[in-house]
């Protein structure tokens, strides 16, 4: 009976009759830890892009704790959405398919149908329990989660409103994404059932317009000057939808609304819901808020910029406003990778961080999102891998949020439906390089008419072309060589040489209409050919 001293996993290897009772307990024991469940915690910010991430770009602002989850485990280099606007991408994610069979194509018109089958329905099925806090932006109550707490709407920075499960409103006293947080290690630590795994999700308002900084960072960044793109000031020549857009830095981005220069006596169209923001802060918080943009207001009133000295001035109020909202952000990802290193649960569980899309830093002269271009299609994307996953660095192949709920279901042990249309991402995890995986990507933005008037359009992604179909009450197709111009200023469509790049590409574009069962196409053919 010596052998009984021991390590269990030398015992379970030995074959003598003495010691096999004694160690059919210390085996299964051994299996059972090995096979335990792995935990999921999904951090989700609104309109983050990697360009103001330090991992994906350095130009502007570090991330630190960011960019802990990217060393610590893997950073994707080609991630990106299929539908580049708040709701919709939310849907994709929770469902694994496009918009059209979602069925949430735009926040104008879309109420989430919350009896679908949904991801973490199907992560409850196979034992696991399922949490959100923050936003969910679905216009439905949330459905297969076991606790949530959520923001009417887009929700307010400053001392903000949360719907809980009773289906009351209450008002708490904070900065919102400080809360969320807190609200997210209060159920990992005090609420959940401790004998189960988890998934749950922390879904942030940042780095949302209008970009209301935490008041303690009220002056971070003032003192810097940020780089402009080399196509702030782009004309669109040859990019018909481009050009009809409403999302200019220079035009369209409001005086008090999105930079604060709030003047009683003047008139904003965005005035009245700034004084709302605002409003919410108590006096001694507003008065520290005042004492920081008043002079500022009285400096910018007396200079009375135009044309591109107002251009240029609103591009750093706005990037600094940008970047100190992502300051906060950052703190609360380090506090909730730190809590789950204290609880011993970051070896076991698996961190993901993204946005809901990309988000314009001045290129092309703009903010916002919503394009099938880089800024906005493209999301970062970084994963901190359970203990047992080897996989470091870079994963470079194509992958698109649909791919979320596969993943999370795979990591899971559950059945992937045959109707997700994403796929998981667990082989790259496993640092696996498949020779089968995707060589293309489809997008389909819906939402016009509606706030910055970008026309609708859908289009096929690979590794080195574009091509976009802008449609409704235009018919414009846009083709990118994303090799050659990676910013997207030369539209080739049409041009000489490029005619079998663009018949490839439209039957790649055909191909995954069929594979994902859009049929905007036919519908446009056959509307034409009732005109005709």
């Amino acid at each position: 009976m010596k052998n009984l001293n021991l390590p269990a996993s030398l015992l379970c290897s030995l074959s003598g009759t003495a010691v096999v009772l004694p160690l059919l307990s210390s085996c299964s024991a051994q299996k059972k830890a090995e096979a335990k469940p792995y935990n999921i915690v999904y951090i989700m910010t609104d309109d983050h892009t990697a360009q103001m991430m330090s991992c994906y770009d350095q130009r502007y602002i570090e991330t630190p704790n960011l960019d802990r989850i990217a060393a610590d485990g893997v950073r994707f280099t080609n991630s990106f959405v299929a539908n580049s606007l708040s709701g919709p991408s939310r849907a994709c994610m929770i469902t694994g398919k496009h918009s059209h069979a979602n069925g949430f194509t735009d926040n104008t018109t879309c109420v989430f149908d919350g009896s679908q089958q949904t991801m973490p329905k199907l992560l409850q099925q196979a034992g696991y329990q399922t949490a959100i806090v923050g936003k969910w932006h679905l216009e439905s109550l949330p459905t297969g989660f076991d606790y949530w707490e959520i923001l009417p709407g887009q929700g307010d920075y400053y001392n903000p409103r949360f719907i809980t499960m009773q289906n009351d409103t209450v008002a708490e006293k904070g900065y919102l994404t400080n809360l969320i947080t807190d609200k997210s290690i209060d159920w990992m630590e005090n609420q959940r059932d401790k004998d189960k795994p988890f998934c749950l999700f922390i879904h942030h308002k940042a780095i949302h317009r209008n970009w209301l900084p935490e008041l303690k960072y009220l002056s971070l960044y003032e003192d810097k000057t940020f780089s402009m793109p080399d196509n702030f000031y782009d004309d669109y020549e040859g990019r018909p939808a481009a050009a009809a857009q409403e999302m200019s830095i220079w035009k369209d981005m409001d005086i008090m609304y999105d930079t604060k220069m709030y003047r009683k006596d003047l008139k904003s169209p965005l005035k009245g819901a700034y004084e709302a923001y605002v409003g919410r802060l108590t006096p001694e918080e507003r008065a520290q808020y005042d004492a920081f943009y008043a002079p500022i207001i009285e400096e910018f009133y007396k200079k009375n910029p135009q044309g591109r000295d107002l251009a240029e001035w609103k591009y750093q109020r706005y990037m600094r406003d940008y970047a100190k909202v992502v300051k906060s952000l950052d703190d609360n990802v380090g506090r909730v990778l730190d809590y789950l290193e204290a609880q011993g649960l970051l070896d076991n569980t698996l961190v993901v961080y993204t946005s809901d899309q990309g988000f314009y830093m001045g290129e092309h002269g703009w903010f916002d999102k919503r394009f099938m271009y880089e800024e906005s299609m493209r999301t970062p994307l970084v994963m901190r891998l359970p203990k047992d996953f080897q996989t470091r660095g870079d994963i470079p192949q194509m992958v698109q949020n649909i791919d979320y709920a596969p993943t999370f279901l795979d990591l899971a042990g559950a059945p992937i439906p045959d109707d997700i249309q994403g796929v998981s991402l667990l082989p790259l995890l496993r640092g696996e390089k498949p020779a089968d995986w995707r060589k293309s990507l489809y997008y389909h933005f819906y939402e016009y008419p509606a706030e910055h008037m970008v026309k609708r359009h859908y289009g096929v992604r690979t590794e080195r072309y574009k091509l976009i179909h802008f449609y409704n009450d235009i018919d414009e197709w846009e083709l990118y060589d994303l090799q050659e111009d990676p910013t997207e200023m030369h539209n080739l469509y049409g041009q000489p040489g490029y005619e079998q790049v663009t018949e490839d590409l439209r039957a790649e574009l055909k191909k995954l209409q069929a594979q994902y069962q859009d049929p905007i196409e036919e519908k446009l053919q056959a509307e034409k050919a009732q005109k005709k």
